[in-house]
């Protein structure tokens, strides 16, 4: 795979002690990231040391530096994220990885294992000697549930429905469960499958890998390359088939609409379809839009800008063309909305509840469509988190012996926040968010798309029982 430029001949501990000095020179976010990241704190804490002290930072503390970045998208730098990750994966080459880190973020192979022998497994996971021996070989803290995973996933469900079959000659919806929703919450592919399809939605559910994220976080370059490529392929051929394409996770969203086109409009390819001049550059204004854009004198621009980022072996346009045309749940439930086309006759639900936009979700910068959507329901209360808070969780990191207990560091200011609010429920489109606050909370956790679809149920069972005569 291409690497970037500015850090291809350089070794894993060249390329972070590179970000150090960046960062080090830099120093906005000392108190920006304070509370909502690990890696700036401990950053500035050797950094410091090292000037003031005169004790470097050691070859073992950066490559420990590395391991505290969960890419979650919140730093103002992406360069500084871009570099970690390649540093992380560079080390991964060299290193493997551990068995731990295979069990953790492999989890359509562990849920294929688990429903292969559902019921064994089960009971297994709840003998405590068991579990015990898991968490270890695993690396899970002992304070944390282990997973239990349901019989049927989601993908099983969808098959049963037919939604796997592309329904010619007509406008679908190719829907990205992603592994949250597909093997862990089936709940949740099923209640967004449900709400599109009450609302005249054909739904197609297409072959789907892990969005590679997970795989991406831990430095496991082949392995998220090679998922990114298989999922760009099978949603690009619906794509061209004339189908939308939706995604539930705003994780798996944030990898295929942000991180998959980082620097895919400085090739080659994308100029000419835009009809640069042969000294220009052009960078679109906005994410999605080829009508406006930002025009860069490409003589000085050119060793600077440039595609050679991480995902740089895959085809740019086919980058920008999954990137420009993903949508999130919520975001394509707000234009079927704002058309005219989304049926807001809910039940009453008589609930207060909590709503907290995740990072991943926040940085695709799509607004925050699901509380005015949510709002539709009658009776309900929402109230948002606001404010720049982040749960801790890190996709699976609070997991980790090593990470638990920092996760919830992390995340204590959003669990005091929302025990303040003492709400009824919490609501989030972010499962990792999801299974923290379950460890963290006493209040049930939903998917929004749970609550939308609850609202149409109930809102069609009155009507039966109405006209049953009950």
């Amino acid at each position: 795979m291409d690497v970037p430029n500015s850090c291809e001949h350089k070794s894993s501990h060249e390329i972070i002690r590179s970000v150090v000095e960046l960062c080090g020179d830099c120093d906005t976010c000392r108190y920006l990231m304070e509370e909502t990241c690990l890696f700036f704190p401990e950053f500035y804490r050797l950094w410091d040391r090292e000037k003031e002290s005169g004790i470097p930072i050691t070859e073992a503390e950066l490559r420990s530096l590395v391991e505290l970045c969960t890419l979650c998208g919140l730093c103002p730098c992406p360069k500084i994220a871009a570099d970690l990750m390649e540093a992380k994966s560079r080390y991964i080459d060299r290193e493997g990885l551990s068995l731990a880190v295979r069990i953790l973020t492999d989890v359509p192979r562990l849920a294929r294992l688990c429903e292969t022998f559902p019921k064994l497994i089960n009971a297994l996971t709840s003998n405590k000697a068991v579990g015990f021996l898991l968490r270890k070989v695993a690396h899970i803290h002992p304070k944390r549930q282990l997973i239990k995973i349901p019989e049927q996933n989601f993908f099983q469900w969808t098959a049963q429905k037919g939604l796997t079959s592309r329904r010619d000659n007509s406008h679908n919806v190719a829907y990205f469960a992603g592994c949250s929703a597909g093997y862990l919450f089936p709940q949740i592919g099923q209640a967004t499958v449900e709400v599109l399809e009450h609302n005249g939605v054909n739904v197609y559910v297409p072959p789907q890998e892990c969005c590679g994220m997970p795989h991406l976080v831990e430095g496991d370059r082949n392995t998220t390359l090679r998922r990114v490529q298989a999922n760009m392929g099978n949603l690009l051929e619906s794509l061209q088939a004339g189908d939308d394409l939706v995604c539930s996770c705003p994780t798996c969203g944030y990898l295929m609409k942000v991180l998959l086109k980082e620097r895919a409009y400085y090739s080659e390819a994308y100029q000419r379809s835009v009809n640069a001049g042969e000294d220009e550059l052009k960078v679109p204004k906005s994410p999605q839009g080829r009508t406006r854009f930002k025009v860069l004198k490409k003589s000085m621009y050119k060793d600077i800008l440039t595609d050679d980022g991480y995902f740089s072996s895959l085809d740019p346009m086919n980058r920008i063309d999954l990137a420009e045309h993903l949508f999130d749940a919520g975001e394509y439930l707000a234009r079927l909305h704002s058309d005219g086309r989304l049926d807001t006759r809910f039940a009453h639900i008589p609930e207060r509840m909590v709503y907290f936009a995740p990072c991943h979700q926040r940085e695709q910068k799509i607004g925050s469509p699901y509380p005015d959507l949510l709002t539709l329901i009658p009776g309900i209360t929402i109230e948002r988190v606001e404010g720049m808070y982040c749960c801790g969780m890190g996709g699976n990191f609070g997991y980790k012996t090593g990470f638990h207990e920092k996760s919830l560091e992390l995340g204590s200011s959003l669990m005091d926040k929302i025990r303040e609010l003492a709400p009824q429920s919490i609501i989030t489109d972010c499962m990792s968010c999801r299974l923290q606050f379950n460890h963290a909370l006493p209040y049930p956790v939903f998917h929004p798309m749970e609550i939308l679809a609850r609202g149409y149920l109930n809102r069609r069972n009155s009507l039966s029982r109405t006209d049953s005569g009950e």
